[in-house]
């Protein structure tokens, strides 16, 4: 892999290491909080900003990120299948809005971390975008599984980034959680994976990027419920270590920090 002169190296303890923090990383859901709501003037409000977020998306991919799509047809003949999208989490801002550009017309929901809804002024606006912030009680993870279900039912995209964390440019799968692929094997629904990768650009030090995207993978259901999670679990991972080598080039450089 090429790698730049002058690169940046960052060190890392764990996987679960954080690059990006919020002003308010410990941002916490309300008591009352909703994670789909039904009433006109909401669900108006949302799909505006959904457009104008998608509008953005465009020209912030396209023209700043110098982004590439490839292998987008295999998601024409589900445009009328509720899917899950897993994917890399490489880019702070770009893994907000690249899904929406793989998956249109569909609409997409991101299953996210509540400290993003602690970043000013966005942090608010991303459930209107389709945030689906992650609780930690019991009671509250009933009414978000039933979120993701009824948008599944509702022939939508759920996009997943399983390494929870941004490494940004990282050229690396980090490990997949198990309990990240139990979406699709509880509403019985088809996955697929985006992967991002880095080549040299002509101009400029920062990587262009190319998107690859692969499946379906089914859950298998001759197999126990856990059995399927794992099995999917590693076949998009390995999926997406395969594509992951389509990487080239090292805009930032991951080492893992040595042991005292």
């Amino acid at each position: 892999m090429r790698q730049i002169k002058g690169i940046s190296v960052r060190y890392y303890k764990t996987y679960a290491d954080e690059y990006i923090e919020s002003n308010n990383q410990n941002c916490k859901l309300q008591d009352n909080y909703k994670w789909f709501r039904q009433n006109i003037e909401y669900r108006l409000i949302s799909f505006i900003i959904y457009g104008l977020a998608c509008a953005f998306g465009c020209f912030y991919s396209r023209l700043i990120l110098h982004i590439t799509i490839r292998n987008r047809k295999i998601l024409h003949s589900y445009k009328n299948t509720g899917y899950f999208l897993y994917g890399n989490h490489t880019q702070p801002i770009g893994d907000v809005f690249i899904p929406s550009q793989l998956v249109f017309p569909k609409r997409m929901y991101t299953v996210a971390s509540t400290a993003n809804l602690g970043i000013p002024v966005i942090g608010k606006l991303l459930p209107l975008m389709g945030a689906l912030p992650i609780p930690e009680s019991y009671q509250d993870m009933k009414k978000f599984l039933n979120a993701i279900k009824y948008h599944i039912a509702d022939q939508k995209c759920i996009v997943i980034y399983p390494e929870a964390h941004v490494w940004p440019y990282c050229c690396f799968l980090r490990p997949f959680p198990i309990t990240s692929f139990q979406f699709p094997v509880s509403t019985k629904s088809p996955a697929f994976c985006m992967t991002t990768t880095y080549q040299k650009r002509r101009i400029g030090k920062k990587p262009k990027i190319t998107v690859y995207i692969d499946g379906p993978f089914c859950p298998d259901k001759s197999l126990k419920q856990k059995e399927q999670q794992k099995r999917l679990c590693s076949e998009i991972y390995n999926c997406m270590t395969n594509r992951s080598r389509h990487s080239t080039y090292e805009y930032i450089q991951y080492r893992k920090e040595p042991e005292q």
